[in-house]
């Protein structure tokens, strides 16, 4: 499988929030690392956030999480009484806003993520790297060191990280069975995809390409045509490093295609705003032809469409190619998830919270975050698990919450879980046969670009959303309120609002090998 050429680590965000530090007790002298004072005696108890992007889902039907039996089995097999709250990326400004800082707080990503506001910058959280040492070998043995290095500020590791062993993980999904009444092949081209969707619009198909508001995972064409706006997406151009939507030609190129797609009926006509709970509901609700989504989620898939059309067929197939050969997503940074621990904690809380996310690197962990509880979700029999597969979209969203609770593990999937049934092992061989021969590498930076908070309107606020210039200039076009040709002036426009900055830095920084990494292939 194809792998990383080098990556130092993902982005962190240098800001100044002093309100920030202010209201978390900015006035205090920071905490030092938790002492390695004697074990606790009892379960240690805190609370923890886990994030989310949606409102939907099995969390949302459970009146208290606490006294759920996962949550409870959870703190039963790793010692905690835990206090636990599932919180939208969206909302947990506010959180820091209000001071409402659990101890454990999760977050999506990196320390850069913009939904941290700064927090560790400003001092809200612990460093770990002596609690670490001592209480989590698991962890160290574990968890590689570009992943470390990526949930790191200032030299000192801050978050705990959930990793990924393979940049490559979102897909193309298609509706098989629909394909298969078009009497098409797999397109493997873009004309070819474009003609698929026209196939799918004359089936009755609601939403041939399923689009998402900001184009996060509905990226598909400018995938092809290698123009990714996001962090990780920079390139050498004429000496200097710049964004890839820099590539006028491609970017016209690309954006003539979705706004075909639009004139055509091929995606909603309010593709701009449609939410992440929407498009979940379509692809699951059996309302989508193609869509972008991270491979693991095939199983689920299948699962709801199974639910919604027992005859329901759903596939990862190779992404479209555009005239240059390239296709498929970005490389993602080795960081899915990470949590952080409030400065506030007593110390024997915190090297119980250590403890806690140690006992998830161990093989009892992965047997309930997996199989669940025996005798409910599973029997043992002659040795060998026999699990309860979900069977209906409540079940396949229990098995997902069980899932979020398990921190610190390579998320790029759970190999033990997906060998056991067809749609798991069909999953496996989308990685090792689509996944891994496609992907776009690109050049990011370590901590992330100074000039990213000084323009903010330039910036890449989530690894996978572009700058709001650069998006609101895409939709206008696509909705024909400006022309395509008109890309150029965009480009002209992103230099004299603070542009010419962020590359100047970028190159700088690239050529004195300054925390630039390069996420490629050997």
């Amino acid at each position: 499988m194809r792998n990383k050429k080098a990556i130092c680590g993902s982005l962190v965000a240098v800001l100044a929030v002093s309100s920030l530090a202010a209201c978390s007790g900015g006035n205090q002298a920071p905490a030092a690392e938790a002492p390695a004072t004697a074990a606790n005696k009892g379960p240690t108890k805190f609370s923890i956030t886990f994030p989310t992007t949606v409102n939907t889902g099995y969390h949302t039907r459970i009146p208290d999480l606490n006294n759920d039996k996962w949550v409870k089995k959870l703190g039963e097999l790793s010692n905690t009484v835990l206090d636990v709250k599932v919180i939208e990326e969206t909302k947990m400004s506010v959180m820091f806003a209000g001071n409402d800082i659990p101890d454990v707080v999760g977050n999506i990503g990196t320390p850069s993520n913009k939904a941290m506001s700064g927090s560790v910058e400003a001092g809200v959280f612990i460093p770990l790297d002596d609690l670490l040492k001592q209480y989590g070998p698991n962890l160290m043995k574990k968890i590689p060191k570009v992943a470390w290095e990526a949930v790191s500020y200032k030299g000192k590791i801050y978050g705990i990280p959930d990793y990924l062993n393979n940049p490559s993980r979102r897909g193309t999904f298609v509706r098989t069975d629909l394909l298969e009444k078009t009497g098409l092949a797999a397109p493997k081209t873009v004309d070819e995809f474009l003609n698929v969707l026209r196939a799918f619009k004359k089936l009755g198909v609601e939403n041939p390409y399923q689009m998402r508001e900001n184009f996060k995972y509905a990226d598909t064409i400018l995938g092809a045509f290698d123009v990714l706006p996001y962090k990780d997406q920079f390139e050498l151009q004429n000496g200097q490093i710049v964004p890839k939507f820099f590539d006028s030609e491609n970017m016209q190129k690309a954006l003539q295609v979705y706004k075909t797609m639009y004139d055509e009926g091929l995606i909603a006509k309010d593709f701009a705003t449609i939410s992440s709970t929407d498009y979940t509901k379509n692809i699951s609700g059996g309302k989508a032809g193609i869509w972008s989504a991270n491979a693991a989620g095939l199983v689920g898939f299948r699962v709801n469409n199974q639910q919604v059309l027992p005859t329901a067929k759903v596939d990862v197939i190779p992404s479209p190619k555009g005239p240059e050969g390239k296709g498929g997503y970005f490389y993602y940074t080795p960081v899915v998830r990470s949590f952080y621990i409030n400065k506030n904690v007593k110390p024997d809380t915190a090297i119980g919270i250590v403890k806690y996310f140690d006992w998830m690197a161990t093989d009892d962990a992965a047997k309930f975050f997996t199989f669940g509880i025996e005798g409910d979700t599973y029997t043992m029999e002659n040795g060998k698990v026999n699990y309860k597969f979900p069977k209906t979209k409540e079940e396949n969203e229990e098995e997902g919450f069980r899932s979020t609770l398990w921190g610190a593990q390579d998320s790029t999937y759970n190999k033990a879980r997906l060998e056991m049934d067809d749609n798991g092992r069909a999953t496996l061989k989308a990685f090792d046969d689509v996944l891994a021969k496609e992907g776009l590498p690109g050049i990011g930076f370590n901590p992330e670009l100074s000039t990213f908070a000084k323009f903010p309107d330039l910036a890449t606020p989530q690894q996978d959303v572009g700058p709001k210039l650069i998006i609101d200039h895409m939709v206008k076009m696509i909705y024909g309120k400006e022309p395509i040709s008109d890309w150029p002036k965009v480009i002209e426009e992103y230099k004299s609002k603070g542009g010419n900055e962020i590359i100047k830095e970028a190159t700088e920084r690239f050529n004195k090998k300054d925390g630039a990494y390069d996420l490629s292939v050997k």
